[in-house]
């Protein structure tokens, strides 16, 4: 039989309270996307900017929770002991955050570049 919506739902939401707690990067990211949805506020930008940039953030939390996943998953199932292939495992998971959070660097720059070009050359 299936689990209630409310408790995947809690579930879902004390998953994402744990990386924010243990993940030094989670609390990174999660910093420098409201740094950047403050900017675009500040900026007035258009609503498909907004978009673009909502989606850019969410891949890259969504990546570190993936990443966080691997990990403790891998940790737990090599008992203390990093076996080669779980070390692959580990920086894959980990190089899947670094090409996420690239592409969203771009596109912060793509979609806040420009306004905020403008407002500092006048």
């Amino acid at each position: 039989m299936a689990r209630p919506f409310r408790d995947s739902l809690s579930d879902a939401c004390a998953g994402i309270a744990a990386a924010i707690r243990s993940e030094r990067n989670m609390r990174i990211h999660l910093a420098a996307g409201a740094a950047a949805c403050a900017l675009a506020a500040w900026l007035g930008i258009g609503p498909l900017q907004w978009a673009a940039l909502t989606l850019a953030i969410s891949l890259v939390l969504a990546a570190e929770l993936m990443n966080t996943a691997v990990e403790r998953a891998v940790d737990l199932a090599s008992g203390g002991k990093l076996h080669p292939l779980a070390k692959v495992a580990k920086d894959a998971a980990a190089g899947a955050v670094l090409v996420c959070a690239a592409a969203s660097a771009v596109i912060g720059l793509l979609v806040l570049g420009p306004p905020l070009w403008r407002l500092l050359a006048v």
